[in-house]
């Protein structure tokens, strides 16, 4: 069977096409703002790990359950790996059993959120609110009471006991 397509529907799909390398290329809306703490690509570098870097300075994401935080139960805050900014409590951590550790309420003023359209279609990216780099996404499937999801990079975090 052959398809046939009008010239308008051929030309609707090359321009599609055309805009998803663009909007990947554009970054999230965190990259565009100051933040507080700032350095150089070199300095980033420099001061995180090749792993923390991808995630925080490149928008990365690291492979499903190779944190060690995910089994990190203790009473403590999980912090920024860039800046040491609080960004969730253990209290709100729980079992979402996808692969990276995973919050239903962030701490206030720890992260902020911006759309991303990396995969071409549009996410909550959710980034520090210190130094703009990137932690993860948040999605509306997470527990009571918020529903939300914080998913969050192992490797964009530290933890603090206590």
């Amino acid at each position: 069977m052959m398809l046939r397509s009008t010239r308008r529907q051929m030309l609707g799909w090359l321009g599609a096409g055309a805009a998803l390398p663009v909007l990947s290329a554009c970054g999230s809306a965190a990259e565009a703002k100051d933040y507080p703490v700032r350095f150089s690509t070199a300095e980033w570098r420099r001061r995180l790990t090749p792993a923390q870097f991808h995630v925080l300075r490149e928008q990365g994401t690291e492979r499903a359950f190779s944190s060690p935080l995910n089994a990190e139960h203790r009473k403590g805050t999980f912090l920024c790996a860039a800046d040491v900014n609080p960004l969730f409590s253990s209290a709100t951590k729980y079992g979402s059993h996808t692969g990276w550790p995973s919050f239903w309420k962030p701490l206030p003023g720890g992260i902020e959120t911006a759309t991303d359209y990396a995969i071409g279609v549009p996410r909550t990216e959710v980034h520090c609110a210190r130094c703009g780099g990137h932690l993860g996404h948040v999605f509306d499937d997470g527990p009571p009471p918020t529903g939300r999801r914080y998913c969050m990079n192992g490797a964009a975090m530290t933890f603090r006991a206590g």
